[in-house]
């Protein structure tokens, strides 16, 4: 039996509620973990400008710090999200459409994550070694990120 895909409209298939129930709950937890790690980030990262380098900073450094900020309020933004969603429809028979939402969240704050984590390496390095060593730490760090998050993962859906 189809019904209509919860996100997109297109068919997709149905869900007994108790599924859809563990796999909110899932996602909800998993948001959770990436939620501290991300908020610790962006807590610190509201402290730099009040410290006395930060003036030291030339103005890419602090072109590229406000784009870390940004970047990281948007990754809170996005794996909260899914928290509002639950509340904003809740008792709705909406669930099923949470859970694809949630989802996607999910995916979207592991990128912000991942590139978050890369331009902090980028700024750090550019700080304390120069543009030539920030470049190649942060394409190493990107790296690991695609390998670990991506690659990995994927050859395990492929077993």
């Amino acid at each position: 039996m189809s019904t209509a895909h919860p996100v997109a409209g297109r068919p997709g298939p149905t869900r007994p509620p108790q599924q859809i129930t563990r796999n909110l709950s899932e996602l909800l937890q998993e948001l959770r973990v990436m939620q501290t790690g991300v908020q610790i980030l962006t807590g610190f990262l509201l402290t730099v400008p009040f410290t006395e380098r930060f003036t030291e900073l030339t103005e890419t450094q602090q072109r590229i710090y406000l784009g870390i900020l940004v970047g990281a309020v948007l990754t809170t933004l996005v794996i909260v999200a899914p928290v509002c969603y639950h509340r904003v429809l809740f008792r709705q028979g909406r669930r099923d459409w949470i859970v694809a939402a949630a989802h996607r969240c999910a995916l979207a704050g592991l990128v912000g994550l991942a590139a978050v984590s890369t331009a902090v390496v980028l700024l750090v390095f550019d700080i304390v070694l120069g543009p030539s060593a920030a470049l190649i730490a942060a394409a190493a760090v990107a790296l690991a990120f695609t390998l670990m998050w991506a690659a990995v993962p994927w050859r395990g859906r492929e077993r």
